[in-house]
């Protein structure tokens, strides 16, 4: 039966609390007046009835007019308690007032005792029905997971009320402010920080909440650092300013996000340089679908360039980011920003050539690139042909189109580099400073920077889905360390960057402290509330196992080839000053190397990258799957390939 009730359409549920509260204004003035008489039988005459009858239309008129009857009864919240107040109060008033004119035998004190009697018949059924259902809900849900909630401010109240109706129950509200201690936030005692542990232990805890407003990087990053050791999950809500501007509900609770435990807050960017190569400019973004490009390409939206062209080989990577980008430029002035979307591949040259020519590119960030480190030890070619010979056709395509400056997105692991990745882009670096002195149209920048937290193949992403299946999570190697950034900063400074060249620059960006990937990973399981499984503790819940290096995998990653480094007028972008070749030295090189890669000769690309004044180093066997298995049954075939460019076109 409540379940129908409960379940019946709005209008029908409004018809009865309109009968219901027809019969409880006639009943509180019945009982308001045997009260007042001491009588438990009254007789009702003509006038009496007649006042009842004006108080009747005046309240169920009032309670209209009140929105009570809109009210959902089982999230009653205060608000519509005050408007039954309110309500009942217009009646008493309609009471006494109709009493008077009609003359009613009605005495003069009975509308003061009706006030109270119709807040009991009108108001007390209502705080029942939303009490009951509420606990019915809870009954019905889940077991109940005891949390205490991380701030006592008012986020911290905010995300109590919102999820009162769930399967979480807040057992009190930590604060490390000591004016908080002993007080009460919603009946719920404040503790201090180190009351947690004690809290834990006596009510099952199973979650913390972290409700800290618009508290810093580096605070929010202390205060998990001090909540790691009691292995209990750690969630958290999402900044206050994106709860005020819309972006998030304030129950949108979500794990610890990983900038949280780096601790780091992003330097206030320099807006001259965020408009220099982008405000009022044709903007271009080659891999613009990927997990940098698409980045700047969001951050260069919000410059207003008068034109951006995404470039991108992947149809489903150029939907995804041209459908986000329509409606970031949704809140712009209408056509403030041309988008352009065009797939293809940067290995095409005269397809680059003729898109920077119509569209009058003047800036383009080339974030096109093929960067796992096994995947392009495994196709030693392509991922060559890619890197470099891509970003040169690139380079030739803005010279020829007089785009006046080229950013190269390049990595830590061009300095040294151990795997072929790294050692391509520390080629394709190479050929820019060439091109940069034989020209100067065009200002070349490489822009030199670590991991980016989130991207395709990071470990963050990696090591939450093996604890969500239970682990093991697998490191390769215990001392292994690496520098992370967020996407978002990486993407901020590599603009920055690029306003500042002069030709031929390599900047490096400031990555901060080098994170040890073993403890990054014990850090990730702790704060999901689990226990690391070891030979100290073989009742633990998740395992680390070592996988052993990749090929061309190194224990730690330099972002300088040597010691010549000089600060620019931002705190987070350095100046690297390297050697260089020579354009027809590097173009000497580049024939070598495009032979060999028409060849389909893994082995002679190789050896060409480890003669090459680079800096590469490679004790690894090839592993490229073509190679091997051609080599090992003496089949491979040679077999002639026209390049894409003819060197013989290009300039000495």
């Amino acid at each position: 039966m409540l379940g129908l009730l409960l379940n019946a359409p709005r209008k029908a549920k409004r018809v009865l609390s309109l009968v219901y509260d027809t019969l409880a204004i006639g009943l509180a003035l019945y009982a308001s007046i045997c009260l007042r008489l001491g009588a438990v039988w009254v007789d009702i005459g003509r006038q009496e009835l007649a006042s009842l009858g004006i108080t009747l239309i005046v309240s169920l008129a009032a309670f209209i007019k009140l929105g009570l009857y809109r009210a959902i009864l089982r999230y009653m919240a205060h608000q519509a308690l005050i408007s039954v107040v309110v309500g009942v109060c217009i009646s008493g008033a309609a009471l006494a007032a109709s009493s008077f004119f009609i003359k009613a035998s009605i005495p003069r004190s009975v509308p003061f005792i009706y006030v109270f009697t119709a807040l009991f018949f009108v108001g007390t059924p209502r705080l029942l029905i939303r009490s009951f259902v509420s606990h019915l809900v809870r009954t019905k849900a889940s077991i109940k997971e005891n949390i205490v909630i991380y701030g006592a401010g008012y986020s911290g109240y905010q995300l109590a009320n919102s999820i009162q109706d769930t399967h979480y129950k807040v057992i009190a509200f930590i604060d490390d402010n000591p004016k908080l201690k002993g007080t009460l936030l919603r009946g719920l005692p404040v503790y201090k920080p180190r009351s947690l542990n004690k809290l834990i232990k006596q009510h099952q805890i199973t979650k913390v909440f972290l409700a800290l407003g618009s508290a810093s990087r580096r605070r929010r990053s202390q205060i998990i650092n001090s909540l790691e050791p009691l292995s209990i999950g750690i969630q958290t809500i999402p900044p206050i300013q994106d709860i005020l501007s819309g972006k998030a509900k304030i129950e949108d609770i979500k794990d610890v996000e990983i900038e949280d435990l780096l601790g780091r807050d992003p330097v206030k960017p320099k807006v001259e340089l965020l408009h220099a190569c982008v405000t009022n400019k044709s903007v271009m973004v080659t891999g613009a679908g990927g997990s940098i490009g698409s980045e700047l390409c969001r951050q260069i939206i919000q410059q207003k360039p008068s034109k951006l062209i995404l470039f991108e080989i992947s149809e489903v990577s150029l939907y995804q980011i041209e459908q986000e980008l329509l409606r970031l430029a949704e809140g712009q002035s209408p056509n403030s920003v041309e988008l352009v979307s065009l797939i293809g591949s940067v290995q095409d040259q005269k397809l680059l050539t003729t898109i920077m020519q119509t569209f009058g590119v003047q800036t383009v960030y080339h974030a096109a690139a093929y960067k796992h480190v096994p995947i392009v030890e495994h196709n030693i070619v392509e991922g060559v042909r890619n890197n470099v010979f891509g970003t040169w056709y690139c380079a030739e395509a803005a010279i020829a189109s007089k785009v006046e400056s080229f950013v190269l997105i390049s990595t830590d692991k061009a300095v040294r580099s151990t795997n072929i990745m790294g050692a391509s882009k520390r080629f394709a670096e190479l050929l820019l400073q060439g091109l940069a002195q034989r020209q100067q149209d065009t200002r070349f920048t490489m822009v030199r920077f670590g991991n980016v937290l989130g991207s395709s193949g990071s470990v963050v992403p990696l090591f939450r889905q093996q604890i969500k299946n239970g682990g093991p999570v697998t490191v390769t190697h215990p001392d292994i360390i690496r520098y992370f950034m967020t996407i978002p900063e990486a993407a901020e400074l590599v603009i920055q960057a690029g306003a500042m060249g002069q030709g031929g620059d390599v900047f490096v960006l400031d990555m901060g402290e080098p994170v040890k990937i073993v403890d990054l990973a014990k850090r990730m399981i702790h704060l999901s509330g689990l226990g690391i499984k070891d030979a100290n503790n073989p009742e633990g819940d998740i395992e680390i196992q070592f996988t052993g290096l990749r090929p061309g995998e190194k224990l730690f990653e330099e972002l300088l080839v040597g010691d010549n480094v000089s600060g620019t007028h931002h705190s987070r972008i350095l100046r690297a000053e390297e050697e260089f070749l020579i354009w027809p030295e590097t173009k000497r090189l580049l024939t070598q190397l495009q032979t060999a890669c028409s060849n389909q000769i893994s082995k002679d690309v190789k050896n060409l990258l480890t003669t090459a004044p680079i800096g590469f180093i490679s004790k690894e066997r090839i592993v490229d799957p073509i190679w091997v298995a051609g080599n090992k049954a003496k089949k491979l075939r040679l077999v002639q390939g026209e390049p894409v460019t003819s060197i013989a076109d290009v300039p000495n």
